[in-house]
């Protein structure tokens, strides 16, 4: 899948959700609208995407306040005194954690900024047609993302 696919996928998912690409396209890019497809090839081309992912209007209408989500709490190992007064060391093993806080889309944005890939973070979340068709492995695609670097 290309960047340029990811990305409109992307943006059909959060404009199904609300999400009011054109407003936002001309408001914070400041580039005149021509259509759809055009704008997403522009935010395709270099590292403009990242002004679409980081957007807390595109964020906040791709994860729908909410909506449940699923997600993955750390190991955590911290010193803490003890009933005793002694101090100690707590090790708690990760865990998963279910929510469906207002606030979803935030969490993600934190998941998003620490992502060594962005793109392929975002794309965990969008139902795409291949992966629904296991029946057939000899023809789901690979997910190289070849052309995402640069």
């Amino acid at each position: 899948m290309t960047r340029f696919e990811l990305l409109q996928l992307l943006v059909g998912q959060a404009r199904a959700n609300g999400f009011e690409f054109r407003r936002w396209y001309v408001g914070k890019l400041g580039l005149p609208w021509k259509n759809a497809l055009h704008a997403i090839e522009t935010l395709s081309t270099g590292r403009r995407y990242y002004t679409l992912l980081f957007s807390h209007e595109f964020a906040s209408s791709f994860w729908k306040a909410g909506k449940q989500i699923t997600f993955q709490v750390p190991t955590q190992t911290f010193t803490r005194r003890m009933a005793d007064g002694t101090i100690g060391t707590v090790n708690r093993k990760g865990y998963t954690r279910r929510s469906g806080r207002e606030d979803a889309w935030l969490y993600h944005l934190r998941e998003l900024a620490v992502a060594e890939e962005p793109l392929r973070y975002m794309r965990r979340y969008l139902p795409v047609q291949e992966e629904l068709d296991e029946d057939i492995p000899e023809s789901a695609p690979t997910d190289d993302f070849e052309d995402i670097e640069e």
